[in-house]
């Protein structure tokens, strides 16, 4: 029975996350580990209407804050251990993780 650990990260900060991607990375291949990925998916962009004034019937706006996240997805096939260092690593405020574990059964059962 092998485990899938699916690890989605998300950041505003593209050099931060490519930063923290990259360590991943070359960490897994110093010990070995089955790493697949980085999957870059296409950024996306995201628009918040910003008012000038708190009150309800004050329709000016200000110019809308517009920012962009970047994602990377990696798979890490088996080596719990490994899964488990990366999921208690301390990443900068500016990366979110999100972590999927799947249990796969052989052929046989």
């Amino acid at each position: 029975m092998t485990f899938v650990t699916s690890l989605t990260l998300q950041s505003g900060d593209r050099a931060a996350l490519d930063g923290v991607v990259g360590d991943i990375k070359r960490t897994a291949e110093r010990k070995g580990v089955a790493l697949k990925g980085p999957h870059t998916h296409p950024p996306e962009r995201f628009s918040i209407p910003q008012y000038q004034r708190l009150h309800a019937d004050d329709d000016r706006r200000l110019e809308p804050w517009s920012y962009t996240v970047f994602t990377r997805e990696l798979e890490i096939h088996g080596y719990q251990e490994f899964a488990r260092s990366v999921a208690g690593r301390s990443l900068p405020d500016s990366v979110h993780v999100e972590i999927e574990i799947e249990q796969i059964h052989g052929a046989g059962r």
